[in-house]
């Protein structure tokens, strides 16, 4: 699923290892879901909403034709 997490993560600056941090997890989890190898678990998709700040649409593009 296409997602804007690298481009909130380098608008707040931080590296992928400093963000998994803040939403523990691995830095190689992060480069996943940015490089769309990997979706992240609601609790996940949450806590990145969380931090920053704007709604989990906001984030994730939830397209019904990419549905597993």
């Amino acid at each position: 699923m296409k997602n804007k997490v690298k481009e909130l993560r380098e608008q707040y600056g931080l590296t992928q290892a400093q963000l998994g941090e803040k939403v523990k997890v691995s830095r190689q989890a992060i480069n996943a879901i940015e490089t769309n190898k990997f979706d992240p678990s609601i609790w996940l998709a949450y806590d990145l909403a969380k931090f920053f700040n704007i709604a989990i649409e906001d984030i994730f593009d939830f397209e019904e034709s990419e549905r597993k």
